[in-house]
């Protein structure tokens, strides 16, 4: 029966996935006009930061209609401490400043930072409401920078820094880092430029086929104040489908106190290290040098092996011999075709109409190979096959012996670094009051979002949850429902994967009573309460003491039994004999006790009886007669000893 439950539930499932395809042209409709609802819902709503990008046509306002997917977003906001945050949902760049100048040691073509940027939507998988920032020139230079709410001290706090990016169209050269600009004097946004002063600089970076995500960190030199570029390792996994999928990807890096950094990618690490020990170049230098000053001697032999200088060429080893040779035991087929050409003009050949003999020279037919040759084990002339010569030895050369002269590999001594020191906190940087943007791009439509930096990873974590968690929701949405549209049978898998589960777990948790404990239970006599229970024992035992004595009143007055009759004829003989004996006592004292038990076992076998029947009537009227054979009473019949 369970068997028969499953299939049922899975060709009930089956045909809902099919009404299910059938009627998607009518759900589309019906989204058509729920977009129409919200659309109108959304010129009424009072979202916090909800505003149209500057500049944006009048048809791209509300849903998209390409958007089946839709949530309800609200600009998130920061819980906790935060150093800066930025959503780009009020639509303006009102705090960030767009560079004015130019690149040093370039062409004045190129060297201007004219870039363009602009606040949009996400041009796929967009939420309505949510906007960020779009680079939006192709092989020109970009700075655009915005100042901290108050800088940020590497001091006893962890730096999390956490933005997100877009390649909507790919990325074929071009980058998405940011840089934490130096707390100086001379710090001006509007002079932005590749030179400008920064403390780290963190983001993906793409050209050809190397697939970069940068964390480098400048690490001030404690003798000379000399500022040195430190790069972390790569990371550990394959970062092409964060450049090629055009969904939305969130950058986060984690710097502590103890010199330990992680960086995460859509909150899953991909690189992890410490400032100490996994950085290039290392930041503390070694201790000892090569000497500069120092020269290899001219007579210095670094040669491990030499030839034998005592080894003489044998008088038998041929120099000139061939490496290969015609085998001397190969035989020429039978049959082989020695007249005939392998090759032969194509019969079916013609020359072309405008062939100039004079301008093209003489027409010959293409080759073909010859069909006489196909049934032949050869034709033209037969050439024994090559081996490899057994007497060929090449040119010979002396073994090498080992170099009685080595030295071994020279190296300069080492000296002591005068550059030499040990920073055990590199982790205490540079402070920094800024983020920017500085980049050149070949590709354009680049977009950014939901910077925040902070000393919490849960708050960095809460902002994520409340922005870029559910643009990841929607595009997770958007590309279910995008396959299904394609491929329409995809319905019934995503029917059967959520529905197939929960039918099989009904049938095997509450499967259906089979028959057969239902006829059990209907001819099985009701069972009664324990207080009913205890009430008719009371009832039977006063009937059972009714009954004996009714049983003893009548054995008394009626005429005396087989074993009776018995026992007296064997007292009338004892008499007659003149005596009783020992032996006769006692066997008139166990046909007495014989008589007890028969008496005693008569009484409870009708008492037994009178149950049985009392309870066969009540199943009678309980379960509506079961049958003749239930109402009749079993009876036990005790054989007397002898």
């Amino acid at each position: 029966m369970k068997l028969w439950w499953g299939w049922a539930c899975v060709l009930l499932l089956s045909l809902l996935a099919l009404s299910v395809a059938e009627a998607q042209d009518d759900l589309e409709m019906e989204e058509a006009m729920v977009e129409d609802m919200v659309e109108d819902r959304e010129d009424s709503a009072e979202i916090e930061g909800e505003v149209e990008m500057e500049g944006e046509a009048e048809g791209e306002k509300g849903t998209d209609a390409n958007v089946s997917f839709q949530v309800t977003y609200k600009t998130p906001v920061p819980i906790g401490e935060v150093y800066f945050s930025e959503t780009f949902d009020d639509g303006s760049l009102d705090r960030w400043q767009v560079s004015k100048t130019m690149k040093e040691d370039a062409d004045d073509e190129i060297a201007k930072y004219d870039g363009k940027w602009s606040v949009e939507q996400l041009k796929e998988n967009k939420v309505p409401g949510d906007m960020g920032l779009v680079l939006k020139s192709r092989a020109k230079h970009h700075a655009i920078a915005s100042l901290l709410d108050r800088p940020f001290l590497f001091r006893d706090d962890a730096l999390v820094v956490q933005y997100e990016v877009n390649f909507q169209d790919g990325i074929d050269c071009g980058g998405a880092y940011i840089k934490l600009l130096s707390d100086e004097d001379d710090l001006d946004l509007e002079q932005f430029n590749d030179r400008t002063s920064y403390t780290i600089m963190f983001g993906p970076d793409k050209c050809g086929e190397d697939y970069k995500l940068h964390f480098i960190f400048r690490h001030r030199s404690p003798l000379n104040n000399d500022l040195e570029e430190k790069h972390a390792k790569r990371a550990d996994v394959d970062l092409k489908k964060f450049y090629t999928d055009k969904k939305t990807h969130l950058y986060t890096l984690v710097l502590n106190p103890d010199n330990s950094y992680e960086i995460l990618v859509d909150q899953s690490s991909v690189s992890r290290g410490s400032l100490l020990h996994d950085v290039v170049p290392p930041v503390n230098p070694t201790k000892e040098i090569d000497d500069p000053t120092d020269s290899k001697a001219e007579d210095w032999d670094e040669r491990a092996k030499i030839p034998d200088p005592e080894a003489v060429k044998p008088d038998d080893w041929d120099e000139e011999a061939p490496a290969k040779i015609q085998d001397p035991d190969a035989v020429k087929p039978e049959g082989w075709l020695d007249d005939e050409p392998e090759f032969v003009a194509d019969p079916a050949a013609n020359k072309p109409d405008d062939w100039d003999e004079e301008m093209d020279g003489e027409w010959e037919a293409p080759q073909v190979p010859n069909p006489v040759c196909e049934t032949a084990p050869g034709c033209g002339q037969w050439k024994p096959p090559t081996i490899n010569n057994p007497q060929y030895k090449g040119k010979w050369k002396a073994p090498l012996v080992d170099n009685p002269h080595y030295q071994g590999v020279w190296s300069p001594r080492k000296i002591q670094n005068p550059d030499y020191f040990e920073d055990l906190a590199p982790f205490q940087m540079t402070s920094f009051r800024a983020v920017g943007l500085e980049l050149w791009s070949m590709t354009s439509e680049i977009y950014f979002d939901n910077f925040i930096i902070t000393s919490y990873k849960e708050v960095a974590d809460r902002w994520a949850g409340d922005s870029w968690g559910l643009k990841k929701l929607v595009a997770s949405a958007n590309e279910l429902t995008m396959a299904a549209e394609e491929r329409p049978w995809l319905w019934v898998v995503y029917i059967l994967t959520v529905g197939l589960p929960i039918g099989l777990t009904v049938l095997f948790c509450w499967p259906k009573k089979s028959d057969d404990d239902y006829v059990y239970k209907k001819v099985d006599p009701p069972k009664p309460d324990v207080e009913e229970e205890e009430e008719d024992d009371d009832e039977e035992e006063e009937e059972e003491e009714e009954k004996g004595d009714q049983a003893a009143e009548a054995k008394a007055t009626e005429s005396p039994t087989p074993a009776e009759a018995k026992k007296e004829k064997e007292e009338e003989e004892t008499g007659a004999a003149g005596g009783d004996s020992v032996e006769d006592e006692e066997e008139d004292d166990e046909e007495e006790e014989d008589e007890g038990e028969e008496e005693e076992e008569t009484k409870s076998n009708e008492a037994a009886s009178d149950d049985v029947s009392a309870e066969k009537e009540e199943a009678d009227e309980g379960g509506h007669s079961v049958g003749d054979g239930h109402k009749q009473s079993v009876r036990k019949r005790r054989v007397r000893k002898d």
